[in-house]
C-alpha cells in the first residue's frame, strides 16, 4: 500500500556503504548530482576498510590502513559534496571464506539489533526520504555488504516504529523509498564485452556465477531495474572520488586501466531496484525523489 505524501523535511538521501570507495563505484554519480541539486546526501560508511587492498607499501601498511582509508574516504566525499558522513566503526570482514570473517569486531558477525540501532537513531536524527544500499546479495557476496543490506531494510522498517529502540528518545522517522544498486544482467554482459573490446579484463570473470548453484549469477535481472538516473554531467566527478582512495587503485585494478571516454561510457548512468515505496510513483523512473518533488 502506498501513500501519496509531498515532503516538507529538506530533500535527503543517505546511502549506508560498507567499506570507502564503495559510495564512489555504486552512488558516486548520484551523491554528486543530488548535492548539486540541493538535496542533503548522508553516507553511512560500516567498516574501516582494514583488509583492503594496499596499492603501494610507501601509502600504508596493514596497521594504519584504516586511519589512511579514512582520509581517502573524506576526500572522495568532498569532491562528491556529502554533506554529512557517518562512519559506525565496525571491523571490515574481508571476502567471504576468509580467516578475517572471524575477527570478533567483524561486521558480518556484529549483533543484527545492535547494529541496526546504530543505522535507526542516523535516519531519526537525519530523515532522509530515501534510503540507498546493497541487494541481499550484496552485489557479489561480500560479507560485509550483506550486512549492510540486512541493517539498512531493518532500519527503513523500524526508524518509523515508536516502540523499536525507544531509549533512543529520537523522534521516529519513516523514510518514503527504499532502493537497492542495481546493474541489470544485461548490461552487465555489455560492460563486460566493452572492456574486453580494450583489452581489460572484466573484474568479476566470464562466469559472473552461472553454472555454480552456491553462486547467484552476478547483476540483477532486467525487469527488477526500475530506475535509471543520468550521471553523465557528474561522471569526472565520481571518477575523481574514486581515485581519491589511492590505497585501493593500483595499475591492476580495471578502473586504472579505462581511458576517461571508455569510464565516462560506462559508468554515466547509475541504476537501482526500486524495492518499497511509501509514495505513488510509477516506474520506470529517472529519479530516486519521483514522487516527493
Amino acid at each position: 500500500m502506498t501513500l501519496e505524501v509531498r515532503v516538507s523535511e529538506p530533500l535527503t538521501i543517505m546511502a549506508v556503504h560498507a567499506h570507502p570507495d564503495d559510495e564512489s563505484i555504486g552512488t558516486g554519480g548520484i551523491l554528486a548530482r543530488y548535492a548539486d541539486e540541493g538535496v542533503r546526501t548522508i553516507l553511512v560508511t560500516c567498516t574501516g576498510g582494514e583488509v583492503g587492498e594496499i596499492a603501494d607499501a610507501a601509502m600504508a601498511t596493514p596497521d594504519n590502513l584504516a586511519d589512511i582509508r579514512e582520509r581517502e574516504l573524506r576526500l572522495a566525499c568532498e569532491i562528491l559534496g556529502v554533506a554529512h558522513l557517518e562512519l559506525l566503526g565496525y571491523r571490515d570482514s574481508g571476502m567471504v571464506g576468509t580467516p578475517d570473517n572471524e575477527h570478533p569486531r567483524a561486521f558480518a558477525r556484529t549483533d543484527l539489533d545492535q547494529a541496526t540501532g546504530q543505522l535507526v537513531a542516523l535516519v531519526r536524527r537525519y530523515r532522509p526520504q530515501v534510503l540507498v544500499t546493497y541487494d541481499e546479495n550484496g552485489f557479489y557476496g561480500h560479507p560485509d555488504h550483506i550486512q549492510a543490506n540486512r541493517i539498512a531494510a531493518r532500519a527503513f522498517r523500524l526508524s518509523g516504529d515508536p516502540s523499536a529502540y525507544p531509549e533512543q528518545s529520537l523522534e521516529p522517522w519513516t523514510p518514503r523509498k527504499l532502493y537497492y544498486t542495481a546493474v541489470a544482467r544485461s548490461r552487465m554482459a555489455q560492460f563486460g564485452e566493452r572492456l574486453a573490446a580494450h583489452g581489460i579484463e572484466p573484474p568479476l570473470g566470464d562466469q559472473q556465477g552461472e553454472g555454480d548453484a552456491d553462486v547467484p549469477p552476478f547483476g540483477t535481472p532486467d525487469e527488477l531495474v526500475t530506475t535509471v538516473v543520468d550521471v553523465g554531467p557528474y561522471v569526472e566527478r565520481k571518477r575523481r572520488a574514486l581515485w581519491a582512495h589511492a590505497t585501493q587503485m593500483g595499475p591492476n585494478v580495471f578502473f586504472a586501466k579505462m581511458p576517461p571516454p571508455l569510464f565516462a561510457e560506462l559508468f554515466g548512468q547509475e541504476t537501482f531496484q526500486r524495492v518499497e515505496s511509501r509514495v505513488e510513483a510509477p516506474v520506470p523512473e529517472a529519479d530516486l525523489f519521483a514522487g516527493l518533488r
